[in-house]
């Protein structure tokens, strides 16, 4: 380590120390001949450099890049030491332009989150993204550009092996690396730890083993994955002997890789079940939708108390289901709930009157002015302002933001809902089996552990789902919806007494009993894969969100 080269300079960089045996596995998966051109990107103080230079001989080259000088200087020094013959490169790795250049990369990209990387690094790396086709969001950290810069030096069938953050996994921004690297490699391979590999870093690492580099577009790539997973490092050696692989294809290329982090039994058993007719994406069953979006909830929306005092008329409002889901929790909205809510003094009351407001209406519209309601932005765009655009009641309310899993109501209420819930409008002629039904069979653990797949991590542990990712989660189809109706009917007060005594887990169970153990015959060890699973997923998202502060940052030397 560098004299005063402090962890708190090498964070700002996001560069960490790799471990010797990452390293040594990368560079021995990659580099396959004596006379292949070996890259190292950010490469530090050389790590892989010193693992690949007793693989490449004369005839070979090894060649660095470092953006760090004091690095790259050591790292010089360091393998000259030791008789390695390397060519290393002070500067920044996306100015490095030998594009088709080597038959292998090997390295540990900088990992700065988007937060700390602005300006003009993220207008470089952006379009350095670009010169393979990838556009990347303001949200993309420093590695996702690294990744796509770095493939673009291969030439064909060269080999890419890298450690990446998991986030290539699960994050949205992620999308056009992930498609990318599936439409440029006709192998790709990632190998997932359950303990931490770099041991300054809290952020979860893979490895990305990608081989069949082929330059250009339209190329036929591959259409699926390997997953490994190990318990930590030392475990690399049994990789290169006999370790347990399973195959995995994503639904899209660019679709979140985030099955990859599931037990081998639970990855089985998941997508055996998509792939029969137990279970379909929610889509199989209608549309979802955002909700309406008034501009100032504090404005538009009112208790029916409130709309009492202001004397507004009947025609002046609209029925809504109060912001928020809380109340969504027991799979239904009933006429006789949203009463009892408004008799709490919710606002179930959403102010759209008329285009001729009541006398009422027209006073509080003016009060909006006072306030200066009218000028905010959804209110500013729109003629006129206090009007808030129109969406007829959904079939379904979907929970957009949850502690535990997205939940299903039945909108028996007919109420409006606002843009803190989904609204799911039903096929006509699945209506009837998915009011009365869908809420409740959504209840269970396969349901549940896809839920943590298809939706994205949010501050504080919460799980978002926006309305395409709704649209993937896998729920009973509705074949087998109806095929087990009476069944479900019977556990339904069971179902219901559990959610409002808060016992999600043990609502689940009881639908599994009905949907997953009776139904589709799910072995127990089955079962229990997915509930593990599911149980990993969930309290790795809640442990994330408690420790989201900017200390996790892999990557670099």
């Amino acid at each position: 380590m560098l004299t005063g080269d402090t962890s708190t300079l090498r964070k700002a960089r996001g560069a960490f120390f790799t471990p010797t045996p990452v390293a040594r596995f990368l560079a021995d998966w990659a580099v396959r001949d004596p006379s292949d051109a070996v890259l190292e990107p950010s490469c530090g103080e050389a790590v892989f450099l010193h693992e690949a230079g007793d693989k490449v001989g004369e005839q070979g080259r090894l060649v660095g890049v470092e953006l760090h000088a004091a690095s790259a200087r050591q790292a010089a020094r360091t393998l000259a030491a030791e008789g390695i013959d390397a060519d290393i490169h002070t500067g920044d790795f996306f100015a490095h332009t030998e594009f088709g250049g080597y038959d292998a990369v090997v390295g540990n990209p900088p990992y700065v989150r988007y937060q700390d990387f602005s300006g003009a690094d993220r207008a470089t790396a952006q379009r350095a993204a670009l010169r393979g086709g990838v556009r990347l969001t303001n949200l993309a950290s420093s590695w996702a550009a690294f990744t796509v810069h770095a493939a673009l030096h291969l030439r064909a069938g060269g080999r890419l092996a890298l450690v990446l953050p998991a986030e290539l996994l699960t994050v949205n921004y992620a999308g056009a690396v992930r498609r990318f690297l599936m439409d440029r490699f006709s192998h790709v391979e990632l190998v997932l730890f359950t303990e931490r590999v770099i041991p300054e870093v809290q952020e979860e690492v893979i490895l990305l083993l990608a081989d069949g580099y082929a330059p250009g577009t339209g190329v036929s790539g591959t259409d699926h994955m390997i997953v490994r997973s190990l318990h930590n490092a030392d475990d690399l050696g049994a990789l290169a002997a006999e370790s347990p692989a399973r195959r995995w294809m994503p639904t899209d290329k660019s679709a979140k890789w985030s099955a990859g982090l599931l037990s081998a039994d639970g990855l089985d058993t998941y997508t055996r079940a998509l792939g029969e007719a137990g279970f379909a994406g929610l889509q199989t069953w209608g549309e979802t939708t955002l909700g309406m979006v008034t501009g100032n909830n504090r404005f538009f929306t009112l208790s029916p108390a409130k709309a009492a005092e202001l004397g507004l008329a009947a025609t002046d409002t609209i029925a809504l289901s109060p912001p928020g889901s809380r109340h969504l929790r027991t799979m239904n909205l009933t006429a006789a709930q949203l009463a009892s809510l408004a008799a709490d003094g919710q606002a179930t009351l959403l102010f759209r009157p008329p285009a001729t407001p009541s006398r009422a209406a027209r006073h509080y519209i003016r009060s909006g002015v006072d306030l200066d309601v009218h000028q905010a932005y959804k209110c500013r765009v729109r003629t006129p302002w206090w009007r808030v655009p129109y969406l007829k009641p959904a079939d379904l309310l979907l929970t957009y933001m949850n502690a535990d899993t997205p939940r299903l109501a039945s909108n028996q209420a007919r109420a409006h809902h606002l843009n803190s819930v989904h609204g799911v409008y039903l096929r006509p002629d699945l209506r009837a089996d998915g009011m009365s039904l869908l809420p409740l069979a959504s209840l269970n653990s396969l349901t549940l552990l896809g839920a943590e797949l298809v939706g994205r991590p949010y501050g504080g542990g919460m799980l978002k789902i926006e309305p395409r990712e709704a649209d993937q989660l896998p729920v009973p189809a509705p074949q087998l919806v109806r095929a087990h109706a009476a069944e479900l009917r019977a556990i339904r007060p069971a179902v219901r007494r559990r959610l409002r005594a808060g016992d999600l887990t043990g609502a689940a169970e009881l639908v599994d009993h009905v949907l997953l153990t009776g139904a589709m015959a799910l072995s127990a060890p089955q079962l229990d894969a997915l509930r593990s699973d599911h149980a990993h997923l969930s309290s790795r998202r809640k442990a994330r969100g408690r420790s989201a502060t900017p200390g996790g940052r892999a990557g670099g030397e």
